[in-house]
């Protein structure tokens, strides 16, 4: 499944001659522009929807870039409409002529060239974000397949590429698998493993088709921290941090799991919050880069209600401690009573 981004916002304040930024309504032109591929990407599962990733640190995709934007024909009519504005000063419009009509480098809006190239001009998905101003540049022509000018700063590149398909991913939202699973028990191991059937790796694809040009960014689950929910548990390992994605409980498996937790005391009447974050390696391939290069890991959290209880023998254990402890405050008391009766008594 291909996407094709939509053109909500002009970058190019300065260059339209005035200090206020525009709508500009419409679709890209079909070949035109960032498109996506999300055969690959995450998707819902057991009532779960698919989410983004929370990357590490304070890693952002980029606010704004290059992109192709506007064939021949839509430049010049869009031109010739901010030109015949009243409050467009007549020096600046001589200018943008020579540019764009006189050969100074343009001539015509490069119609002579319709089909074999696009006017390159800043992209904003979101604007009012940090940074959505810093693509600035007036529009600049690139021939189909060629390689665009690196000074433009975030022209569209496979690194480029990688990032925004990274702001694409989707992971799965599920709980981690559990066992026991529903009520758990005290005192006893439970094991935390996430179903590599529902967690595997994802990717999505970001291309600009006339260029030639492409990364796919792909994310692999690498390994889960478990917070129990209360202090009154042990993690396995003792950090909390499971190298991988844990293991599924078998039979025979013995009595410490490599990636879980053992509840010291029982909820009660409430429960407990188990708190399974899953962390995602992040990295990417694309047009000249066939070697894996890294992006910050991302991270997801899943909060599942545990309700950890004593079994029938504890309880029946607990019951004995009581009433143990209740007949050795008897025999003390029967001790201690003639003396406190006859304080002469034996002397």
């Amino acid at each position: 499944m291909t996407a094709v981004l939509q053109a909500p916002a002009y970058a190019d304040l300065d260059d339209l001659g005035n200090a206020g930024g525009g709508e500009k309504g419409g679709n890209i032109t079909a070949t035109a522009g960032v498109q996506y591929n999300y055969d690959h990407n995450g998707t819902s599962s057991s009532g779960h929807p698919a989410g983004a990733l929370k990357p590490a640190g304070n890693w952002k995709p980029p606010a704004c870039w290059y992109e192709p934007y506007y064939t021949p024909a839509q430049l010049k009519a869009e031109r010739e409409g901010v030109w015949a504005q009243p409050s467009v000063g007549n020096e600046w419009v001589v200018g943008q002529k020579d540019h764009y009509e006189n050969g100074k480098p343009y001539t015509d809006f490069n119609l002579d060239k319709t089909g074999k190239g696009y006017w390159w001009y800043g992209y904003v998905p979101h604007p009012g974000a940090p940074g959505w101003d810093e693509c600035q540049d007036p529009p600049f022509w690139v021939d189909k397949g060629d390689t665009p000018p690196a000074a433009h700063r975030n022209v569209i590149t496979p690194a480029v590429l990688a990032e925004l398909a990274y702001n694409e991913i989707r992971i799965p939202t599920g709980d981690a698998s559990i066992n026991p699973a529903g009520k758990q028990g005290v005192n006893i191991p439970t094991w935390v493993w996430m179903n590599p059937t529902v967690f595997h790796p994802v990717s999505v694809t970001a291309f600009l088709p006339d260029y030639n040009v492409s990364a796919t960014t792909t994310a692999k689950p690498s390994s889960i921290s478990i917070d129990p929910g209360t202090s009154y548990a042990q993690t396995y390992p003792a950090s909390g941090k499971c190298k991988g994605t844990g293991k599924a409980w078998t039979a025979g498996a013995g009595n410490v799991p490599p990636c879980g937790v053992v509840y010291l005391k029982d909820s009660g009447s409430g429960t407990y919050t188990m708190n399974v974050t899953v962390t995602w390696n992040i990295s990417w391939v694309g047009t000249g880069h066939p070697d894996p290069t890294a992006l910050p890991t991302g991270t997801f959290t899943s909060h599942q209600t545990v309700r950890p209880m004593k079994n029938a023998e504890q309880r029946k254990q607990d019951m004995a401690a009581v009433q143990t402890a209740a007949d050795n405050v008897r025999t003390a008391v029967n001790d201690v009573t003639p003396f406190l009766v006859n304080p002469c008594r034996g002397g």
